[in-house]
């Protein structure tokens, strides 16, 4: 009946004539009065594009909170609708912007705790979809605008030293196995600024030694320190830097001590040290039964002593070279090629990178080939060299610096350059020989790194039972930048192993 009272009000204004009629209606008009308004009503209904705004608010609340949400979202929503459109308009391709524009909407929320649970970076998934198919249909085709990731190669042998505040790996105490003629504490070395430094390559960052990854790239295998008393130096500070993760056993010493094999029983993996002056056969020449510190070399013959434990080895780490500073007679077959520092009439003089490059060749070739050595990884240790100043290592001369040396202040110019030179080059033509051979090779360049460090030798801190009054600026203080080199080696080995340093 308001209905209907209303209907009536829009024709008739004044309060007692609205009473007379509306008391005299009778009940047939009345009815169809409200038939015709209900007929209306459900066309309006049918075809309305929106019918529920007119419905009473009562029947429409839960619609009606649905739409309210839609219109009004959360700013971290409308955040992420912003972004979508901006990402749509930033795309370029004709191809992907007909995507984008043919994609449907986004799905209405469902509620607010859809809202906040949703991620902001949820919010660009669709984008993110049509962006990866975009590179999948690429790939496909081979665009060839498809950005390539390429391998960054290191050149760790090119950099400098920088200042370090962690200090050693391991201490004389921490590591029992220091030779006592490499524990300069123990015999008086007191500053220890020599230890905070580390090397910094140019193109990269030389990872930190780790000695847990460094067991697990070599478990279950046999790696050989093969050379001279430095490449033994080299040999005892990774014996120290990996006991600080298992301490090895000490398995066999030979009557001389040149020869060591110690066992990581936990890894399964051997360590050995194989000594040898020159790589090459080498034997003294002997005057009135008293060595006389001259040798004769075989450049076309390794030495025995080391070449017959190459077959078990499935890692090989080579150097040599301080022994070449001495009157040499070199040799192939029966036949005298050259003398190094002998100025006899009748020989050829050789220089003695000659004699060492020589002697190196000779050793590569015979590696590549060795005919049960599949698989063996040979590395170049470059040469480490000394730094006497105001004399030789019997002339009075020492080595008593005790910070680092700048880049600008080395001369690559001079005679241990050359020496690295050589032995790079020897490796290289080993290298391209032995890659159909199935052998691998590759170096381990430490000449710029300590050509820098004359701060790292022992001096007269070495406790020289023999030699009393002579210092050692040849091989490295442990703890020390020797290190180092077990540092770069593992970096090599990571890449050698298709890892990433």
């Amino acid at each position: 009946m308001k209905s209907s009272n209303t209907f009536f009000q829009a024709k008739h204004q004044y309060g007692k004539r609205e009473r007379c009629i509306y008391m005299g209606i009778r009940p047939v008009p009345f009815m169809l009065s409200s038939l015709f308004i209900a007929t209306i009503f459900s066309i309006f209904i049918l075809y309305s594009p929106n019918p529920l705004t007119i419905i009473s608010n009562q029947g429409l609340d839960p619609v009606l909170k649905q739409k309210q949400q839609q219109q009004h979202q959360s700013p971290q929503f409308d955040s992420v609708q912003k972004q979508q459109q901006q990402q749509q308009k930033q795309t370029q391709s004709p191809q992907g912007l007909d995507y984008v524009q043919k994609q449907p909407p986004p799905p209405p929320m469902q509620g607010h705790d859809s809202i906040h649970k949703q991620d902001p970076i949820e919010g660009h998934n669709s984008v993110q979809e049509q962006q990866q198919q975009q590179q999948r249909q690429r790939r496909r085709h081979g665009d060839q605008h498809k950005p390539h990731k390429k391998k960054v190669n290191c050149d760790f042998s090119k950099g400098h030293w920088v200042r370090e505040s962690r200090g050693s790996f391991y201490t004389n105490s921490s590591c029992a196995t220091i030779p006592d003629s490499k524990n300069c504490f123990k015999h008086g070395r007191r500053d220890m600024d020599f230890l905070n430094w580390r090397w910094k390559p140019d193109q990269c960052d030389l990872p930190r030694f780790d000695a847990k990854t460094f067991l697990q790239l070599v478990k279950g295998k046999t790696m050989a320190f093969i050379g001279d008393s430095v490449a033994r130096n080299h040999m005892e500070s990774l014996l120290c830097l990996l006991s600080q993760e298992e301490i090895p056993e000490d398995i066999y010493k030979d009557s001389e001590d040149r020869f060591r094999t110690w066992y990581f029983r936990r890894h399964d993996f051997t360590l050995k040290v194989l000594w040898t002056k020159f790589l090459v056969a080498g034997e003294e020449i002997m005057i009135n039964g008293t060595g006389s510190s001259q040798f004769n070399l075989q450049l076309d013959k390794v030495d025995d002593e080391w070449n017959k434990h190459l077959p078990g080895l499935d890692y090989a780490i080579v150097s040599a070279a301080h022994w070449f500073f001495r009157v040499l007679y070199l040799h192939e077959g029966d036949n005298v090629v050259g003398c190094v520092y002998c100025n006899e009439p009748n020989v050829t003089h050789r220089d003695m990178n000659f004699a060492l490059q020589m002697s190196f060749r000779a050793t590569f070739n015979y590696i590549n080939d060795c005919k049960n050595c599949s698989g063996l990884v040979t590395l170049l240790r470059t040469f480490a060299p000394a730094h006497f100043e105001n004399g030789f290592w019997n002339t009075g001369g020492y080595c008593n610096r005790t910070t680092p040396s700048n880049e600008n202040e080395i001369d690559l110019k001079r005679f241990e350059w050359d020496l690295r030179n050589a032995q790079v080059e020897e490796i290289e033509r080993a290298r391209k020989v032995g890659k159909s051979q199935g052998k691998k090779f590759g170096v381990v360049d430490v000449t710029r790194a300590m050509l820098m460090r004359p701060d790292g030798h022992p001096g007269d801190h070495w406790g020289n039972k023999w030699n009393k009054g002579y210092n050692d600026c040849v091989h490295w203080c442990m703890p020390g930048p020797v290190d180092t080199w077990s540092e770069i080696f593992m970096a090599v080995l990571r890449e050698e192993a298709g890892l990433s340093s």
